[in-house]
């Protein structure tokens, strides 16, 4: 995914500029990486490295100083960080997707959000767990929500709500776009791998959210989106295709860390217990690193595909259709699959040291398996959506409207 072009904007100068400011912050991030672990939060030098690169904008519009990128290029960013740090890649493409996001509420959000501040940050959480009552002028909104990456590094978040009348009867389900300064953050974050991304629990009590920051996900599902801008292709991109494939950019650098990784060492490393003084003088270990580069080389290639279609059909100011859709979300899966398949083959080949706390390998084999984990990335799950795509049983009778 080196060559990517910006198929929106045409600007494949801009593409290569951004991969290579995501290159230049390899050394740091990876530096940190043990101290992003051990804080469970993104290590503040990273954050202030990726806003003066402008690595935090990749999805705000131009109108207010972004880059408004597409996503095959969002996409590789995240992976050239990811090889590098995958804690601090996954909030970098967490905030970035939230503030895509943004870009589809009014301009008067829009505004709100980025008019005085065009650094501000965005994080996120799509599922309803909260209550809410109807009052003049908008919702008040009490509730909890986990998972929220980035939110340590975050001014706003969206979340998601039950939308309700007066009688209190719910009529949609909505996104609320609430200022981090009216939230709390519960530290919750104790997890196996992913540590360092802060994925820490909001929580709101009694936040007043206006009417205008409250987004319609029954809308948004069918690509009606509130934002005026409507020549912006990218704020066409259908929304869970990309919420879903965001996800796997991570994935595939974790992938490509570990093999390069293993392949570095090899020429040092002997094979115990056996005559192989060098593991590359080993048939069995040539083939486990073939083996490790092509499952990445797997990964990529469905990320790929799936970024080319969300891209292609925003381009063109297209709904993608349901099988598309459908596939997508089994794409995502299949990559993160993939991608940690690759990880384990590599881990394999190169042995036991490969678990040592100071081994980044380690590291990689943790986060990915973690992060392969999300709901909208388990593989099983999207496997069964694309099947029923493909067989044509109905979108309203597939096991998720999230397609």
């Amino acid at each position: 995914m080196t060559a990517v072009r910006d198929v929106i904007t045409g600007d494949a100068s801009l593409a290569q500029e951004l991969f290579e400011r995501a290159r230049g912050l390899q050394p740091l991030l990876a530096r940190n990486a043990a101290k992003t672990e051990a804080d469970r939060r993104v290590a503040e030098e990273n954050i202030e490295a990726l806003t003066e690169a402008g690595l935090f904008k990749l999805t705000v519009p131009r109108r207010f100083g972004g880059y408004q990128i597409p996503f095959e290029t969002k996409l590789e960013v995240s992976a050239i960080l990811a090889e590098a740090c995958p804690s601090t890649a996954w909030v970098v493409t967490l905030i970035n997707v939230c503030n895509w996001l943004v870009a589809l509420y009014a301009g008067q959000v829009q505004q709100e959000v980025w008019g005085e501040n065009p650094d501000a940050r965005v994080c996120g959480v799509l599922a309803p767990t909260a209550t809410t009552r109807r009052v003049e002028g908008g919702l008040r909104v009490t509730g909890s929500w986990g998972y929220g990456s980035g939110c340590l590094h975050s001014q706003w978040a969206a979340l998601g709500i039950p939308v309700v009348d007066e009688a209190g009867e719910q009529v949609d389900q909505g996104l609320a776009l609430i200022p981090m300064s009216e939230l709390t953050i519960e530290d919750t974050w104790f997890v196996a791998g992913m540590k360092g991304t802060g994925s820490n629990t909001l929580v709101a009590d009694d936040v007043f959210v206006p009417d205008h920051r409250i987004m319609s996900v029954s809308a948004a599902l069918v690509n009606e989106y509130a934002t005026e801008f409507k020549d912006e292709a990218v704020y066409r991109s259908a929304i869970v295709p990309v919420l879903a494939l965001v996800l796997a950019g991570p994935q595939v650098g974790m992938a490509r860390a570990a093999v390069r990784l293993v392949i570095e060492k090899a020429p040092k490393r002997r094979i115990a217990y056996t005559i192989f003084e060098r593991q590359t003088d080993s048939a069995a270990f040539q083939i486990g690193v073939s083996e490790a580069a092509m499952l990445a080389d797997t990964a990529a290639l469905h990320v790929k595909r799936a970024a080319e279609d969300i891209d292609r059909a925003a381009e063109r100011g297209e709904k993608m259709d349901y099988l598309t859709r459908a596939r997508v979300r089994a794409d995502t899966g299949w990559a993160a699959t993939k991608a940690r398949e690759a990880i384990e083959a590599a881990i394999s080949a190169n042995g036991a040291s490969s678990f040592a706390e100071v081994n980044p390998l380690q590291r990689l084999w943790r986060d990915s398996n973690t992060a392969a984990r999300h709901a909208v990335v388990i593989a099983l799950v999207n496997e069964e959506i694309y099947g029923k795509a493909l067989l044509g049983i109905p979108y309203e009778d597939n096991i998720s409207p999230l397609i």
